[in-house]
C-alpha cells in the first residue's frame, strides 16, 4: 500500500456507457482493483470530453442519452499498477490509460 512519499497515478479513460456484461466497466474496473489490493480507485465523471473517435461527449440538458466521459483513477506503486494493467486486456473499451508519478503527502485518517 501507498504510504507518503513517491507513487504512481493511473488513469483509465472510457465512458459512461462502456459495460463489461450487464455492468458499467468503470465499477468493473473498480471492484478488481479491490480484489488486486491496490491502494484506492476514484472513478471521476466528466462535463465534456472526446478522444480518438473525435466524437464530442457533452452533457445536453433535458437528454437521458448522454454519454459522458469517465477516468477512473488508481495510486500505488509503479509495479501493481504496471501488474494490473496486463489484466485489462479483455476490455474493449477502454480509451487511453496513463501514468503519472506523483507525490503523496497523506494516505487514509490521520490524527494527531
Amino acid at each position: 500500500m501507498v504510504a507518503p512519499g513517491s507513487a504512481v497515478l493511473l488513469r483509465i479513460y472510457t465512458d459512461e456507457d462502456a459495460l463489461y456484461g450487464a455492468e458499467a466497466l468503470a465499477a468493473v474496473i473498480v471492484k478488481r482493483a479491490r480484489e488486486a489490493q491496490l491502494a484506492g480507485a476514484t472513478v471521476l465523471r466528466g462535463s465534456l470530453g472526446y478522444g480518438h473517435s473525435s466524437r464530442l461527449h457533452a452533457h445536453r440538458p433535458f437528454r437521458l442519452d448522454d454519454n459522458m466521459p469517465v477516468v477512473i483513477e488508481i495510486v500505488d506503486d509503479e509495479a501493481p499498477l504496471r501488474a494490473f494493467v496486463v489484466t485489462l486486456g479483455e476490455f474493449h473499451d477502454i480509451g487511453l490509460i496513463t501514468f503519472e508519478k506523483v507525490e503523496v503527502v497523506r494516505y487514509g485518517n490521520q490524527t494527531s
